[in-house]
């Protein structure tokens, strides 16, 4: 199977690290120009100098504006009018007790895990659809499905994102557009490591913590380890190309498996 992308221009949100920069680098080894974003002008250099290095001949575009704001998103589409793929991938995570989430939370949590990529799609997606061709990716989650008690604000933004990515999907039916939702289950990235350390403690090796932390917190996993971020790039470039144009208004699971299915 080959994944040729060569001419397409890919905007990936919250792309300077994580599961952002994975996705980067596999549309980028796919022949994409590929937009790093961040929110600052000195973290989207570095991500994108990084990505020149995985890359040689990469073309790659610096978008620094915080896209869960208004402002931002109009500075994005200054610097980037038009794409032909769209990965809405800035998300924000982190544990508090249900009863302690305060309304800001609340709010804070929808503006960037959700109207975020609401706003890019409906600025980028009449464009595709006039040109026949365009992809739309939400990076969801399995805690969308499965509602960590953990952090049950993060849980309900991915569950909005199916709502979301299927409406778009249905609004680009017909169109030569496809637009689907991904969830990724827990991903190895630093923030994770971090997640980890306060849920499990940070005395234990990270081999240990690791394992301690999906036999406490996610047992219903198949896998029983972390997901790499390379592994969610593969699903996203191979959902961005060509060869998925059959694929739209789906949510496609990255998330290591269930014990108990659950299809959304």
């Amino acid at each position: 199977m080959h994944i040729d992308i060569s001419g397409r221009t890919a905007l990936v949100t919250g792309s300077t690290q994580g599961i952002g920069a994975a996705i980067a680098t596999g549309l980028a080894r796919a022949g994409a120009r590929v937009a790093v974003n961040g929110r600052t002008a000195a973290s989207v250099k570095r991500a994108a100098d990084a990505l020149r290095g995985e890359v040689p001949g990469a073309d790659v575009v610096e978008v620094d504006a915080d896209v869960s704001t208004d402002e931002g998103a109009a500075r994005t589409l200054d610097l980037l009018p038009t794409v032909d793929i769209l990965v809405n991938n800035l998300g924000i995570f982190g544990p508090t007790p249900a009863l302690e989430i305060s309304d800001d939370e609340w709010r804070r949590y929808f503006e960037v895990n959700v109207l975020a990529g609401v706003r890019l799609t409906r600025a980028y997606l009449p464009a595709m659809m006039e040109r026949g061709w365009g992809r739309v990716q939400f990076i969801g989650s399995d805690s969308a499905v499965v509602t960590p008690t953990e952090m049950i604000h993060y849980g309900v933004s991915k569950t909005a994102l199916l709502g979301v990515s299927r409406g778009f999907a249905k609004a680009a039916a017909g169109t030569g557009v496809t637009v689907n939702s991904v969830l990724a289950g827990p991903t190895h990235t630093g923030g994770v490591e971090d997640f980890v350390a306060e849920l499990v403690g940070d005395s234990l090796p990270w081999e240990e913590a690791q394992r301690e932390f999906m036999r406490l917190h996610r047992p219903q996993s198949l896998l029983q380890r972390l997901i790499e971020p390379e592994e969610i790039a593969n699903m996203v470039t191979y959902l961005a190309s060509p060869l998925a144009s059959a694929t739209t208004g789906a949510a496609v699971r990255v998330d290591g498996g269930y014990v108990d299915a659950i299809v959304p």
